[in-house]
């Protein structure tokens, strides 16, 4: 059971940074001998699917009720381009795997977006656009190693949003992607839930609230230069990372 409490802590940790927590959590899974390491992965994402639901409880409500349809427009958008891209490249590639290679062109560009932005030259691109480009590269997220929250924040990271509301729509757009790409995965392939693996789950919905709370906390309280820098070096770290397996 500690096996499955150690998994549980990791998704709930790293689904929200730039590396690919599905990644981590399977190389984990098959270092420590678990059965069905990919599937595990998987399947721990409706953990940290949970935490994001409940924890912007109140901003779901606002979308859901068109009371917010800005965001509610943004999201759809950038959810169905997502669904057409990450459909497309998943039976086109889904037997090549360079998502390092992609996170660490993700790092380098967040790094030229901090730089950019220091020294008072940003990317403004208008937030209808945006919808374009970052549904684009989260749909990129289908191919092993690469994160989709790397991708988002990279996407998102060129308009003028300010750090914690970058990670605040990541994160808001994590929840139908992985909502589609599990039942489409459970209709693909049913995994059978043990109640080792729903412990599992359930530490990583309860690891997710925390981690959430602790990175919305700290971005709110950094410049966007900084921001970049950090969350480039996380992307070139999760790239390594993936170069390494």
């Amino acid at each position: 059971m500690k096996e499955y409490l150690f998994l549980g802590l990791l998704q709930g940790i790293f689904e929200w940074l730039p590396i690919s927590s599905e990644g981590i959590v399977s190389l984990f899974s098959s270092f420590l001998k678990m059965p069905n390491p990919i599937d595990l992965a998987l399947y721990l994402h409706l953990g940290t699917l949970f935490s994001a639901i409940i924890y912007f409880y109140h901003d779901w409500k606002k979308i859901i009720f068109l009371k917010d349809k800005k965001t509610f427009n943004f999201l759809l958008k950038t959810t169905l381009i997502s669904l057409l891209v990450g459909g497309f490249f998943y039976f086109l590639i889904k037997d090549f795997s360079f998502g390092g290679s992609f996170l660490i062109l993700m790092g380098a560009g967040l790094f030229l977006t901090g730089f950019f932005h220091k020294k008072s030259f940003s990317f403004k691109i208008d937030f209808e656009k945006l919808a374009f480009l970052v549904g684009f590269l989260q749909g990129l997220s289908v191919i092993p190693g690469v994160s989709r929250s790397g991708a988002t924040i990279f996407g998102l990271s060129l308009s003028s949003l300010p750090p914690k509301q970058i990670l605040k729509l990541s994160y808001l757009l994590s929840v139908p992607v992985v909502l589609f790409g599990s039942i489409f995965l459970s209709l693909k392939n049913p995994f059978f839930f043990s109640k080792e693996v729903i412990f599992s789950s359930l530490v990583a919905f309860l690891t997710g609230l925390l981690s959430l709370k602790f990175l919305l906390k700290v971005a709110s309280k950094l410049n966007f230069s900084k921001f970049c820098f950090i969350f480039g070096l996380l992307c070139l770290l999760g790239g390594l990372i993936e170069f390494l397996k």
